[in-house]
């Protein structure tokens, strides 16, 4: 079934210049990116975004820091996306989650500044 999922390159991503190389691994992948912006998240839509995580003390600190920089968002489609998406970001944690191969496995360090996010739906 062909799904459509959101995508993030959060300002971790841009500024360490790893857009390119993720579009790429989108792309091998077999899945589109049918839609690109970068922008920078204004503060309300971060909160709506990270509400599910608004009563946990890292709140301000996700809020913080994806209105930060410039980051990419985009729509992903393909079979699975939503699934085939996850797989490749990798799991949160970039260093106990995320395997070697994987975004976040390849390009990060901290679960706060994990490179990329990705919708549960």
């Amino acid at each position: 079934m062909t799904e459509r999922t959101l995508i993030l390159i959060k300002p971790d991503g841009v500024k360490n210049g790893h857009v390119g190389e993720i579009i790429a691994r989108i792309e091998r992948k077999g899945l589109k990116l049918v839609e690109m912006d970068l922008r920078t998240a204004d503060r309300e839509t971060a909160e709506k975004h990270y509400e599910e995580h608004k009563d946990k003390p890292v709140f301000g600190e996700l809020v913080d820091f994806i209105t930060s920089a410039p980051l990419v968002a985009g729509i992903v489609e393909g079979e699975r996306a939503i699934e085939a998406w996850r797989q490749l970001a990798g799991g949160t944690d970039p260093v106990s989650k995320a395997t070697p191969g994987t975004i976040r496995g390849d390009f990060a360090l901290t679960v706060g500044e994990n490179v990329v996010h990705g919708s549960d739906s």
